[in-house]
């Protein structure tokens, strides 16, 4: 390779001679991890001492069990987090994405939330089954994914109890600043 087409494939910063393509590289590196937080990439943590990421979730938190919501616990909350909101859904139910539990305008401060519990403040939604509040999973067949997914927002939610998906989705747009999300599953059972 000659040194006049190794020039022109690098670019010069600051007396030093850095190839074009680690330039770019490094460029899209900044560029994805700006939009990832713009987008509301920065990360949270959910658990649960009922069950393990991917696990499987036990029946007294099941629809056909004592459909009681899983105790939870929050981590990572950004500071200029000015509320939470939690959602519970199933991508694997035949009518496509299945909400179970909507909580919203949960106190940023909140690290824990217990087993048949809601934040005091907090204010639920519409699940599709369609009742107010918790429905534990209940797939018609085979295995299915639960994903109980936290958003800290830049603001609190103007959105009257007993709303729904489609409500909560539009009003949070735009202002998550942070997520994290926690998956277990459930089967059927005869």
């Amino acid at each position: 390779m000659s040194l006049s087409y190794a020039r022109c494939n690098a670019i010069s910063t600051g007396g030093r001679v850095v190839p074009k393509a680690m330039m770019a590289g490094a460029f899209a590196i900044v560029l994805a991890a700006i939009a990832s937080f713009a987008a509301g990439g920065a990360k949270m943590k959910i658990t649960s001492s009922a069950f393990q990421e991917g696990g499987d979730i036990p029946s007294k938190f099941s629809r056909g069990g004592g459909n009681v919501n899983p105790p939870l616990r929050i981590e990572g909350t950004p500071a200029n987090g000015r509320s939470l909101v939690l959602i519970v859904d199933d991508p694997d139910a035949p009518v496509g994405l299945f909400t179970h539990w909507l909580v919203w305008n949960i106190d940023p401060k909140t690290t824990e939330m217990a087993e048949r519990g809601v934040p005091k403040g907090a204010v639920q939604g519409t699940n599709d089954y369609p009742n107010l509040g918790y429905g534990g999973p209940q797939p018609p067949s085979g295995t299915h994914r639960y994903y109980f997914k936290i958003f800290a927002l830049d603001q609190t939610l103007d959105l009257r109890s007993g709303a729904k998906r489609q409500e909560l989705d539009k009003a949070m747009s735009g202002h998550v600043i942070a997520e994290g999300q926690l998956m277990g599953r459930y089967t059927h059972s005869k």
